[in-house]
């Protein structure tokens, strides 16, 4: 029995139930919130305003920081990349940081104000270097092989080092709780507008990189490095006041104490009591007071039940250590933890994928005609705004046209469920890698052949693809894990969405060092391997998209399969979630637990 199907009667007083923990927020004072004055579509567009600044700065920086680290630092080809691939995946890493402060003793608000505050301070001091003679190496031309340029190094290596530190601290600590603090404005029973914030954070995220792709890194290009990264400094000056001018309107969820704690208490009451045999009685159960209203927006699942012991109580102990004995809330914090990890852990393919259109695709552009007119040639590198150009228009067609359609045919508010977007999001990502490969073969063959460079416009499918892949698969993930969580863990499981991209760029080095060395061979008739050469006429950069396409499609099957057990509850094959009277639901008492069965 769904929660659709109760009597009205029924559905008011759970929603009353909901709508008490939904007031568990307070202002920027400290006091309750009212939800005339705080919170609503009002209050996220100041985010909103922050995540699009954010992204601009910190995109115009990452996408041409290889430029400045190996023409002005004077760093080896090979140590610039490395410099470069280390900074994002640090990026991505340190989200959960970000999350974990939030949640245990920050809120949200107050972890963006402090790390607003040094990735600007980082920006700033990358200018400063990038202005100052003094604080790097002399003038050099690196691609002269006739001259030994000199590396930058002691403290004109420790400024680049601790600005990009910097950076790389306040941006990670910053990402997750601009999405988990925008989504917090709205109510969880309100799914509709919810799904709409994660769409419009998405469509604001496209904007920030669409514009440092083109015109910040323009202005860095044409204007110099040092006005670029002071530009990409005042860019997130103007966030860090969007996030302010909204102070008197937040919804702020007042944080909980260290998260791990609680975790660490459930594996250990289990293991204590793992030889226990559960008993039938419920009053055995360890329960507060608010276990049902912090419970309810939690997932319910009986997966996992070893961990049921640990909010068992013992026979006989009138008192337990919290190590010993855990409460209801605790163990399904635990259970959705680790119910979640094989969905994140499905996502780290689709992002390899990403890495490649990054690195690989931008030299496939090389190696083609770039010209759009005689006198005009389009950078390799602005391929990458393609996608983004495509989806500033489709994500508002998206939320317009497509979730209603979708929601009338489904009942689901958002339209189809977020397993199922990002399911179609890693089904489309396969045929990005597919469109690859035949380009890439049609390119080498028509050079090799026939000596005739094709257009650089050839590439751009695999781009578009990957770009309507992307809004399925990155909006579903945010949306899914924030849905999912608890409210002492929502910023938290918000960043673990971004180690899938930190985990991804990983996996791409060591896959691409794999490639190499299986498909090469010694003696006699020596061959690189497929990405051995650093000419793509010599190498077989379309066998290696061609595994990669395939790698994804086993990934979507894999995905199918984890989605499903996600969603299958095995005690609702026995019994059918009710609430069985009135009184139940005032005692917070269900006979039957209500689960959530998204379906893909």
């Amino acid at each position: 029995m769904d929660l659709h199907d109760l009597p009205e009667e029924a559905k008011r007083r759970l929603h009353t139930i909901e709508e008490s923990s939904e007031d568990l927020c307070v202002d920027f004072r400290g006091r309750p919130c009212r939800p005339s004055k705080h919170g609503g579509t009002r209050a996220a567009l100041f985010v909103l305003g922050l995540q699009a600044f954010e992204m601009m700065a910190i995109a115009a920086v990452g996408n041409n920081l290889i430029t400045y680290v190996f023409n002005d630092m004077h760093f080896p080809l090979s140590k610039s990349a490395n410099i470069v691939t280390n900074f994002i995946g640090t990026v991505f890493l340190l989200s959960l940081l970000g999350g974990f402060l939030s949640d245990s003793y920050l809120g949200s608000f107050r972890t963006m104000l402090v790390f607003g505050v040094i990735e600007i301070s980082g920006f700033i001091l990358l200018s400063v270097q990038a202005h100052v003679p003094q604080l790097r190496p002399p003038k050099c031309n690196m691609k002269d092989t006739t001259t030994q340029c000199l590396e930058a190094n002691g403290y004109k290596a420790v400024t680049l080092y601790a600005a990009l530190c910097l950076v790389a601290l306040g941006s990670g600590c910053l990402k997750p709780n601009i999405i988990s603090h925008g989504a917090d404005q709205f109510q969880r029973k309100d799914l509709r507008k919810l799904s709409s914030f994660f769409n419009a954070a998405y469509f604001a995220f496209s904007m920030g990189q669409l514009i440092a792709l083109t015109l910040l890194v323009w202005v860095q290009t044409h204007s110099g490095m040092d006005i670029g990264f002071g530009v990409s400094a005042a860019v997130m000056a103007a966030g860090m006041i969007s996030l302010a001018a909204g102070t008197n309107f937040y919804r702020n969820k007042p944080p909980r104490g260290s998260i791990f704690i609680p975790i660490a208490q459930v594996f250990v009451a289990a293991i204590t009591k793992r030889k226990q045999i559960c008993p039938s009685n419920k009053n055995m159960h360890h329960q507060l007071s608010t276990d049902l209203v912090r419970f309810k927006p939690l997932l319910h699942t009986n997966k996992f039940r070893f961990l049921d012991k640990a909010c068992f109580k013992t026979q006989g102990k009138a008192m337990e250590s919290p190590w010993r004995l855990c409460t209801i809330e605790q163990v399904h914090q635990v259970k959705i933890l680790l119910s979640v990890i094989p969905i994140f852990a499905c996502t780290i393919i689709f992002n390899t994928i990403l890495a490649q259109l990054q690195t690989f695709s931008v030299q496939q552009g090389s190696s083609m005609n770039t010209h759009i007119t005689k006198t005009f040639q389009i950078p390799p590198a602005s391929l990458q705004a393609i996608p983004y150009i495509i989806l500033i228009f489709f994500v508002p067609l998206y939320e317009t046209f497509f979730v209603p359609i979708a929601r009338k045919l489904t009942g689901n508010d958002s339209g189809i469920s977020p397993l199922q977007r990002i399911g179609t999001g890693l089904f489309l990502a396969t045929f990005s890698m597919v469109a690859a490969a035949l380009v890439e073969k049609k390119r080498r063959e028509s050079f090799l052949e026939q000596n005739v460079t094709l257009s650089i416009f050839w590439i751009a499918p695999q781009f578009l693809i990957f770009g309507l892949s992307e809004m399925f698969t990155a909006v579903g993930l945010v949306e899914f894990f924030y849905k999912q969580s608890s409210q002492s863990m929502q910023s938290f499981l918000t960043a673990m969405t971004y180690c899938s991209y930190s985990f991804g760029f990983y996996l791409s080095s060591v896959l691409v060092s794999t490639v190499n060395r299986v498909t090469s061979s010694n003696g006699p008739g020596t061959r690189e391997g497929w990405l051995g050469d650093n000419d793509l006429n010599k190498d077989r950069l379309d066998l290696f998209y061609w595994l990669l396409a395939s790698l994804s499609f086993i990934n979507f099957f894999n995905y199918l399969f984890w989605s499903r057990w996600y969603s299958f509850d095995p005690s609702a094959t026995h019994h059918s979630a009710e609430v069985n009277s009135l009184e139940d639901l005032e005692d917070g008492e269900n006979k039957n637990s209500v689960t959530e069965k998204p379906r893909i």
